[in-house]
């Protein structure tokens, strides 16, 4: 883990560079297995920076995490994330002129924005169980996408329509729909609805995709 800011939380590989990945949180915070997954990428060779989009505070339930979230500004929040990625993107150890993005829910969400907004810096977004109701006419980078059967906050006609909306717009995608999942099913921190297998999985087709799309430095 490299000295990070303390909004933030920056993770670098053994080898010391690699190619960069903004990570997004979910509503409930910058919380450890956010942390997690940095530090997962970084042991796949990759520079990860998750912004924290709260300042510190980590909620653990629904309630909570609809009264954050619905207090969130998202101008400044857009802001923010921009910022990171700039700042990723600067790192010295960082390579490659494009970065990729992923996204959890209420991170996903802006994930797709970012990279209809920056599609100069983004190459690849990968976003679970999270959409966004943009046409994505700037979007230049490819999509992956994992998303749960069961689960009223992404139904599966919203989730066809950011689908058929990124193929329309020229866009290389791949969407995933894991069975007997719910939402949240990736995140190890959520007892209730984490499927490990589907999330192996899931972590499987992330990497290989980061990998095709963004490469790796030996």
């Amino acid at each position: 883990m490299l000295d990070s800011k303390p909004d933030e939380y920056t993770a670098l590989p053994e080898g010391g560079v690699g190619p960069g990945v903004l990570v997004l949180h979910a509503w409930w915070g910058l919380t450890g297995f956010v942390r997690q997954v940095c530090d997962r990428l970084a042991a796949e060779g990759y520079v990860a920076l998750a912004p924290d989009l709260y300042h510190g505070e980590i909620v653990t339930t629904i309630a909570e995490a609809k009264k954050l979230s619905g207090r969130l500004d998202g101008q400044a929040a857009r802001a923010e994330i921009v910022a990171a990625l700039e700042r990723l993107m600067h790192l010295p150890a960082t390579r490659g002129e494009r970065a990729g993005v992923i996204g959890f829910s209420l991170g996903a969400y802006f994930a797709l924005w970012l990279a209809d907004r920056r599609p100069r810096d983004v190459a690849a977004v990968v976003v679970f169980y999270g959409t966004s109701g943009l046409r994505f006419r700037k979007m230049q980078a490819a999509c992956q996408g994992h998303f749960a059967e069961h689960d009223s906050y992404e139904p599966p006609d919203g989730v066809q329509r950011v689908y058929d909306r990124l193929l329309a717009a020229g866009r290389e995608v791949t969407f995933y729909t894991y069975p007997g999942t719910g939402h949240w099913f990736f995140e190890q921190d959520r007892p209730d609805a984490y499927d490990r297998q589907a999330a192996e999985i899931a972590w499987q087709r992330t990497t290989a995709f980061l990998k095709e799309t963004l490469g790796t430095v030996d």
